[in-house]
């Protein structure tokens, strides 16, 4: 693994050559990660989704989410991580617009699909960046440009693949409406038989079709969107814990923690320490 840290002694950005065993069982890392897999066929397990990849693919895991790989056999894999403070992606949207698309959605399947010369320009890139670690004194400014145009890449991809709907089979409206319902009222409306009356479909019915539509359950997608919602605050914000509770519509803080830790697997101030809080909760200020 080679990494850089900063002066103070935080983890920045790390780089690692390695085959798909490295995530054969489930680990949870304080970074942003990618795995780009150039080979093979596997299950990608992020949180409670599970994922069929064939590379060349990139993957994608936000801080302290639960991943591993189960594969058919071993495959090379080069894993890119980076913390928060080393590049926000929030700070960084207009320019990357990776957030809500490569990291941060419960909708999309957390991949990119790649052609083969999409293939060689993110080995290409991972090999510059691969160079710029072997230096005697790494550069941050180049590391973080390499950073963001790896990151502008995988948009640029992901967004045509969505609209070209390659990600999935075929578009279904009601499951479309259903996020955006979920958007909505994931503060308020918790069980799937709420968001089936509004669909007018059958408990039966709409989660045979989430499952096939987001390769998730309803009871995932609810519980999911309501965690993430906590994940940006407890990053985006300064709010104690207590508020954030409240703002999600806990009963109190401890109940929220209990969920919170029964889903991430860490405790809200757990999860606040190891990510850190984000420039963007004083911009806010400004």
């Amino acid at each position: 693994m080679q990494e850089v840290f900063s002066r103070s002694g935080e983890y920045l950005i790390g780089l690692k050559n390695a085959d798909t065993d490295l995530l054969s069982s489930p680990a949870q890392f304080s970074e942003y990660t990618i795995l780009f897999i150039p080979e093979g066929e596997g299950v990608y397990h992020a949180d409670f989704g599970s994922f069929n990849y064939a590379g060349p693919i990139l993957l994608f895991a936000t801080p302290l989410q639960v991943i591993y790989l189960k594969h058919q056999k071993l495959a090379p894999l080069t894993m890119l991580q980076f913390h928060g403070d080393f590049y926000c992606i929030e700070y960084h949207r207009e320019e990357v617009a990776c957030n809500g698309l490569l990291f941060n959605n419960v909708y999309i399947q957390p991949c990119v699909k790649l052609n083969l010369d999409d293939a060689r320009v993110f080995e290409q890139l991972l090999t510059e960046v691969d160079k710029e670690f072997g230096q005697d004194s790494p550069s941050e400014i180049v590391l973080r440009a390499y950073l963001q145009l790896f990151l502008a890449k995988s948009s640029s991809i992901k967004i045509k693949l969505i609209d070209n709907h390659q990600d999935r089979k075929e578009k279904d409206e009601q499951m479309e409406q259903f996020s955006r319902l979920l958007n909505q009222h994931f503060l308020t409306l918790h069980k799937p038989n709420d968001y089936a009356q509004l669909l007018a479909m059958s408990p039966n019915t709409f989660s045979k079709r989430c499952m096939r539509y987001f390769k998730k359950t309803p009871s995932q997608l609810i519980q999911e969107r309501l965690i993430l919602e906590a994940k940006k605050q407890l990053h985006l914000t300064r709010q104690s814990i207590k508020e954030i509770a409240y703002n999600l519509k806990f009963q109190d803080e401890f109940y929220f923690s209990r969920v919170f830790k029964k889903v991430t697997k860490v405790s809200p101030q757990t999860f606040r320490d190891k990510t850190g809080i984000s420039i963007v909760a004083d911009l806010s200020k400004q």
